[in-house]
């Protein structure tokens, strides 16, 4: 299975997790508001109710009546049976007002619901935990929110109609914005969860890749030695030209092998930076890559502007290593029927930077694509595992604390890479600023 189709089912997953606990929290977190604010609702309606029975004046009549009937007879000691059923009507209308006195001060602590009394000609005449500046258009917010009460104050000969408004407590706004602060504190855990996620599998992927390539150096190792021996067998038996020939080229190619398997196994480690100077390095690659040419079977004309004076940190090998795949790459994009196959490799200093640029006359890379090629896997070939390009990043940015990028490609007409060093990694030897100055 490829690690993408992986990676995307996860993302499919965190995303489908994501959404079920938003829409689970929402709907839950509505549940509550509803509840709550129907609570808050009959807290305010039993308050205003309280309000109108305790400013009855026939009720506070009779309750006077009543109070003052019970004590007189508790002083008694002989009572009648009607008596002892009016005080216990006496009593329960006291246990009413008591409760209808207790809920109003439980309702008046009740989530803090803010309410507004207006009168008739809606001129307010009471307010309790209003936050908001006292005026028409907050009247109009609550009538939007919740039916405004109304409250009968006196008897059937003089009555006085008031209206209670009220909005919602602190608490069911506080409600109302947590899902929204849960979902962004759940997506961030997920997004640290992913980050986590993606980084830890990235490390191991390398150390993967680190692991193959210092395996596949250790096994190149063998065969190598054996093959030095078996070329000096042949040297010594075979004293003539062609063989002697033949010889020396194996010997070279050994050579490279050995030093390939040297590259393969620093990666992974930190490799030793020396000051170098570029042009024989970049030189030597050039002319390998063309040395090799009629075996490859391209038909390339390599062209060559070093400057010959800078001098860069480089570790020789990986940067041969990187050199070898950019040169590589520019050939393989410029097809065997192009009537111009032509590779350019310009090496100069501009300011406080050095400059290396491989120019093809390939066939250029698309748009889409630009962003993909430096990725592991990406290939556009049938054969290799695409891993050139992102090695040669990794090594140039990664150890030589470099850049890669395309610096320009037009399909159809060729690409330049480009290889930047900083100023804190170039030096200029003395050679090169007396020819800048003999120049001038």
């Amino acid at each position: 299975m490829r690690p993408h189709l992986t990676s995307n089912r996860i993302n499919i997953a965190l995303i489908g997790l994501f959404i079920l606990l938003g829409i689970g929290s929402f709907a839950y977190n509505q549940y509550l508001v509803s509840r709550i604010l129907q609570q808050e609702q009959s807290g305010v309606k039993l308050w205003a109710k309280a309000i109108e029975y305790t400013s009855d004046p026939t009720q506070e009549e009779i309750s006077q009546s009543l109070l003052e009937a019970v004590d007189y007879l508790r002083n008694r000691t002989s009572v009648p049976d009607s008596v002892i059923t009016l005080i216990e009507d006496a009593e329960a209308d006291r246990a009413s007002q008591t409760f209808v006195t207790q809920e109003i001060v439980l309702s008046e602590n009740r989530f803090l619901v803010p309410r507004i009394i207006v009168d008739e000609r809606g001129e307010i005449i009471f307010n309790h935990h209003v936050e908001e500046e006292l005026n028409q258009d907050l009247i109009e917010k609550y009538a939007s929110m919740n039916e405004p009460i109304e409250i009968v104050l006196g008897d059937e000969e003089y009555s006085q109609r008031q209206y209670v408004y009220y909005g919602e407590s602190p608490t069911v706004r506080y409600l109302r914005y947590f899902p929204y602060i849960q979902l962004s504190l759940l997506a961030l855990l997920l997004g640290i969860g992913w980050v986590s996620y993606r980084t830890i599998s990235r490390s191991e992927q390398s150390n993967l890749w680190v692991g193959m390539t210092k395996e596949a150096a250790h096994q190149l190792g063998t065969p190598l030695s054996s093959l030095y021996g078996w070329v000096e067998l042949l040297r010594e038996e075979k004293k003539d030209d062609f063989t002697q020939r033949i010889c020396n080229e194996l010997e070279d190619d050994i050579t490279r092998l050995r030093g390939v398997a040297d590259r393969f196994n620093k990666i992974g480690s930190e490799p030793e930076l020396t000051y170098q100077r570029l042009e024989p390095i970049v030189q030597e690659v050039v002319n390998y890559m063309e040395h090799r040419l009629p075996q490859l079977g391209e038909h390339v004309d390599v062209l060559c502007q070093l400057d010959s004076g800078i001098q860069a940190k480089v570790n020789s090998d990986l940067f041969q290593w990187a050199l070898e795949n950019l040169i590589k790459n520019a050939m393989d994009a410029i097809k065997s029927t192009a009537a111009k196959a032509q590779v350019t490799v310009k090496l100069y200093r501009k300011e406080n930077e050095v400059f290396i640029d491989i120019t093809d006359s390939g066939v250029g890379i698309e748009k889409k694509f630009q962003n993909e090629i430096f990725k592991p896997g990406y290939s556009t070939k049938k054969r290799g595992w695409g891993l050139g390009l992102s090695l040669t990043k990794r090594i140039i940015e990664g150890y030589h604390d470099g850049r890669l990028v395309i610096h320009e490609t037009q399909v159809g007409r060729g690409t330049t890479m480009r290889i930047i060093f900083p100023v804190d990694a170039v030096e200029v030897t003395e050679d090169a600023n007396a020819s800048t100055a003999d120049k001038s």
